[in-house]
Parts: structure tokens; C-alpha cells; sequence
């Protein structure tokens, strides 16, 4: 899924130690990130793993006054290759002095592109789902998530009035925009390993680029522009890739109607965050669908799903997402056969579909799946 540009510059030898920060922060966090280590544990090839326990969350800010301790920062920047990241309780109202510290991340260690897969498995567990394998690249430090809101008193009419503002700007829609055509590229030199009667997609690589530059004809009007800019000035070499666009509204309706018209879409941190969450439907639960947040030099594992305090400390968590995300955190790393193993595993758990959790409409818990995932290994 990492274009080659990345795999060269975070790439570490199949005989390295890696050393991984573990952030499981608030509700399942704490149930899935553990199941996640014992995976990339239990490999029998590829590199070695030293792990470190790093805080955070909303749990941490109760306890301490803040969300993201910079003791956690500075040893991600310092002493570790990547980390994987569990799910965090952000609460829906204002809270005096909180800020996510997923997002702060994300900007502290400039990971600008949230990569989602989101890949259907046939199984009996699933007989009517729409069978698709797309790529959700999602722009990861602008929009609307810079946090720039205020509110006033408007003398008129001595009512509030909230305001937030929205930043989109020509580098990083750029960026993101080259890695979305370098993964499309990528994408296919695997397919094209496969027979092409065997493919799921058997037509050029795609990229759709989202927006709603019909109504913010500024902020997304720029957004629209530089991205296929990016397209129209390397030409020669994104010849192989189609390029289309979707307003954001109808991107929805189409992604549930024909999942499998899409093979790589890119959109804005706000969009992109709301396509990737709903196309998790498409595949069963959010338990399942796993990313992660890419830079230049650091990669961070994240399961799409929340904190879920209504099951946590129940021991039914679905694990699968982040056992996923620890297998995109070797895939961008460059060890591609290990993440393979983790991927192939976990489908085979799915595909089986004996061993499922609530959320899937099983009834096994978060270690009865891990056991089945450590022995299709």
C-alpha cells in the first residue's frame, strides 16, 4: 500500500530490532493494542521488536491535566522507529484545557496522510455485503482539525455565535496528493502479479479526488486544483492512472450504492475522516478496518475504531482492526512478507467465521480471536 518513496526512507533491515511505541490509551485501546504486540511477537521472520509504553488519552488528562505528556512525544521522536496507536475518549462537549491527542500527534510528528484500507472478505459471517478493496488517503493535518474556533456574542441579537476556521493550503494538498497517485501505482504492480481474470479491480489504477469546491469554491476549490495538478504535471509518469472527482455528498451515496467503483480516493482530513468511518459499514464493523498515519520518516498504526466504553473491560473487543494496523506498520516499513502473514491470517479468521466477536455477530472474545489469528500465523 506505502509508495516506494516510503518504503525506501522508512525501511529498516530484515535483521533489525524495532522499536515500537505503544499508545493504547483510553477504553479498548487497552484490550486491542496488547493483541496487537502478541501478533508482531509470535512472527517467526523479519525483524525483532522492543516495545515501550507511552501515556495518553482523555483517561490520562482526567488524571493528570493533560492529554498528551510530552515525555510521550519526545521518545516517539527520539527513540522509536513507530508506534500503534489504541482509541481515545474525546468527549463530545467542550472540556476546559483538552485537545485530542491523536491529532496533536499527527502534527508533532508530521504524519500528513491517514491511510485506510478498507477490503472486503467473503465469508458466510457477511452473505450480503458488497464486495469491495479500496484505498481512503485522508489529508491528516488541515481542514477543519487545525482547532481554530472561538465563539461570540452577536449584539444583534445577544445570542452566541460559533465560528471555526478552515485551512487548506497548496503544499499540503500537493503531498497528499502524490502519495495518492504513488499508492495507485503501487497498488497495481501488486495486481499485476495476479492473473487478471483472479483481480478484483481489472481496470487501470484510479484516484478520486473528493471535494466540495460547488459551494467552497475557495478551500476546495484549491484542494481540487493542486491535486490534479499533481497528475497534469507528472503526466509521463501517472500516464497509467485515471483520475476523477467526486463532490463529497454524492462520494456517499456511490461508495454504498458501487463500493467497488472505487480504487483509491483522497479527500480533506474532514471528509476523509467521515467516508473512511462509513465505508467501515461496507465490511462488517469498524472492528475490522485498520490504518495508518504516514510521514516521510514515521509511521503510527491506529484501528479506525473508538474508545467503545459501552464493552470496555468486557473482553470483547475486536482486535482485529489494530492487529491489521501493526501489519501496516511493517508494511510501511518495508516488510512487506511479515504484514502478508498478518493480513492473510486475519482474513482466514474472517473467512472461516467460526471465531468472530459481538460486533460481527459472533460470539467469541477479544483472546478467543487473537488465539485464532496467532494460529492461522
Amino acid at each position: 500500500m506505502a509508495s516506494n518513496i516510503l518504503r525506501r526512507t522508512l525501511a529498516t533491515s530484515a535483521n533489525s530490532t524495532i522499536k515500537v511505541g505503544l499508545i493504547p490509551a483510553d477504553g479498548i485501546g487497552r484490550e486491542v493494542i496488547p493483541a496487537a504486540r502478541s501478533v508482531l511477537e509470535s512472527l517467526t521472520s523479519g525483524p525483532k521488536f522492543e516495545f515501550v509504553d507511552l501515556e495518553a488519552g482523555f483517561e490520562h488528562f482526567q488524571k493528570t491535566g493533560t492529554s498528551l505528556p510530552q515525555e510521550t512525544i519526545d521518545i516517539l521522536k527520539n527513540e522509536c522507529n513507530g508506534a500503534l496507536f489504541g482509541a481515545v475518549s474525546s468527549p463530545s462537549h467542550k472540556v476546559a484545557g483538552y485537545s485530542s491527542p491523536i491529532v496533536a500527534l499527527r502534527k508533532h510528528l508530521d504524519l500528513y496522510a491517514n491511510v485506510r484500507p478498507v477490503k472486503s472478505v467473503e465469508s458466510p459471517a457477511f452473505p450480503n455485503q458488497k464486495l469491495c478493496d479500496m484505498l481512503i488517503i485522508r489529508e491528516n493535518t488541515e481542514c477543519l482539525y487545525i482547532k481554530s474556533e472561538r465563539e461570540e456574542v452577536d449584539p444583534k441579537t445577544g445570542l452566541r455565535v460559533a465560528w471555526a476556521d478552515r485551512k487548506i493550503t497548496e503544499y499540503a494538498s500537493e503531498r497528499i496528493g502524490k502519495m495518492a497517485f504513488n499508492m495507485a501505482l503501487v497498488r497495481q504492480e501488486l495486481r499485476n502479479q495476479t492473473p487478471l481474470e483472479q483481480r478484483f479491480w481489472k481496470h487501470n489504477p484510479r484516484v478520486t479526488i473528493v471535494h466540495k469546491s460547488n459551494v467552497l469554491s475557495v478551500t476546495d476549490g484549491l484542494w481540487r486544483e493542486t491535486v490534479r495538478g499533481v497528475k497534469e504535471k507528472n503526466a509521463e509518469l501517472y500516464k497509467s492512472v485515471d483520475m476523477e472527482e467526486q463532490l463529497v455528498d454524492s462520494m456517499v451515496y456511490r461508495m454504498f450504492r458501487e463500493p467497488e467503483a472505487f480504487d483509491v480516493c483522497v479527500a480533506p482530513n474532514l471528509y476523509g475522516d467521515i467516508i473512511s468511518d462509513g465505508a467501515a459499514a461496507l465490511v462488517g464493523s469498524l472492528g475490522v478496518v485498520p490504518s495508518a498515519n504516514v510521514g516521510d520518516n514515521f509511521v503510527m498504526g491506529e484501528p479506525v475504531h473508538g474508545s467503545a466504553p459501552d464493552i470496555a473491560g468486557q473482553g470483547i473487543a475486536n482486535p482485529i482492526a489494530a492487529i491489521r494496523s501493526a501489519g501496516m506498520l511493517l508494511e510501511h516499513m518495508g516488510h512487506t512478507n511479515e504484514a502478508l502473514k498478518i493480513y492473510n491470517a486475519v482474513d482466514a479468521v474472517m473467512a472461516d467465521a467460526s471465531v468472530l466477536t459481538p460486533d460481527l455477530g459472533g460470539k467469541s472474545s477479544t483472546n478467543e480471536v487473537l488465539e485464532a489469528v496467532l494460529k492461522n500465523l
